[in-house]
């Protein structure tokens, strides 16, 4: 069951690896009249909520005893530390690895602290039949393998279905066939069809919901810091979840930009070529959609924007669920500790 757990929220987080608030806040230090501006982005995880603000990672987990587990550590991005990477384009592309990394393994210590009791049992059960290092080397490789089955299933149903079944019905048609960009409006529709169903699909199970809830918790909870709102689950809970500036929001962009960005991909006659070529622009796919998304966040109010926005917003009736009050507190918890850990470095 973990296993599953964690294989199926990696496809998730790998497949909107984009999709996190990055919502630029302005805060006041009371003591110095200090103004902070800085972007907070956040992810949901198992029973928790990650926050990354520019020189910290943060993630609160609710631990089955009930007591809630913080995980921080300082981190600086690839692109503060290496100036070369931070040209348009290409710093989009070190983003989307580095969220993918750092989703990865804050996905991984939120399945270790929140199943620990599940944990327990297994290893009580297993104890007399493998040592502590086999052991250790097995958990290894079964999150090796979760990984790899992870980013398999991510491709094959997000580019190899879609493709595959686009290729079928250009077989058919001749207007498919003498025209490209409709092959790629297909291929894109079929692609975000998918992506909505497995979206809905996980959230009709008990344990994949939460997670969503959690997403709540994680907007709720920067809406409050943006607002200036003591940060309490009481201020949080009268919060919208649904924030214009979560990556879900343009999810519809970043599939438009795909089917645009295809249409000047050269057709390989074998479909495996095809397949093999639309994978190596990813990367720049990934560019491309990240520049979008740091333009739109400037613009947020602006009415062609907020149209942009919209069919996101309404997405986000799939992805955030309401949270409850304990919910809130892990997301506040995540939030608080990121804060005081900026504070604390620009003191």
């Amino acid at each position: 069951m973990k296993f599953f757990k964690k294989t199926a929220h990696l496809v998730l987080n790998w497949s909107i690896a984009a999709a996190s608030t990055d919502a630029p806040a302005k805060s006041q230090d009371k003591k110095g009249d200090k103004k902070i501006d800085f972007a907070i982005g956040g992810q949901a995880v198992i029973e928790g909520v990650m926050m990354r603000s520019p020189n910290n990672i943060t993630i609160a987990v609710r631990k089955p005893s009930g007591k809630v587990k913080v995980d921080k550590r300082p981190y600086n991005t690839l692109t503060q530390r290496y100036k070369w990477l931070n040209i348009p384009i290409l710093r989009g592309v070190v983003n989307l690895f580095e969220m993918m990394v750092i989703g990865t393994k804050a996905i991984n210590f939120s399945a270790n602290e929140s199943l620990e009791e599940e944990e327990h049992e297994e290893q009580s059960r297993s104890a007399a039949k493998a040592p502590s290092k086999w052991g250790k080397a097995l958990e290894i490789g079964m999150f090796s393998l979760s990984l790899v089955l992870a980013l398999t299933l991510s491709l094959f149903l997000f580019k190899f279905i879609p493709l595959g079944l686009t290729t079928l019905l250009e077989s058919q048609s001749s207007f498919i066939q003498k025209n490209y960009i409709v092959f790629n409006l297909i291929d894109g529709f079929i692609k975000t069809l998918i992506f909505f169903s497995y979206i809905f699909l996980l959230s009709l199970i008990p344990s994949f919901r939460r997670v969503f809830e959690y997403h709540g918790a994680e907007h709720k909870s920067i809406f409050t810091y943006e607002k200036k709102l003591p940060l309490e689950p009481e201020h949080a809970k009268a919060q919208t979840r649904f924030h214009p500036r979560c990556g879900t929001s343009f999810i519809i962009i970043v599939f438009v930009i795909s089917i645009l960005v295809y249409t000047f991909v050269p057709k390989q006659e074998a479909f495996i070529n095809n397949l093999l070529l639309r994978i190596t622009f990813l990367p720049i796919i990934a560019g491309i959609s990240y520049e979008y998304l740091k333009l739109s966040a400037k613009y947020v109010d602006n009415k062609f924007v907020k149209a942009l926005v919209a069919p996101g917003l309404w997405f986000q009736r799939l992805t955030t669920k309401e949270p409850d009050r304990s919910q809130l507190e892990i997301g506040l918890a995540s939030l608080k500790t990121a804060l005081e850990m900026e504070k604390a470095a620009s003191a």
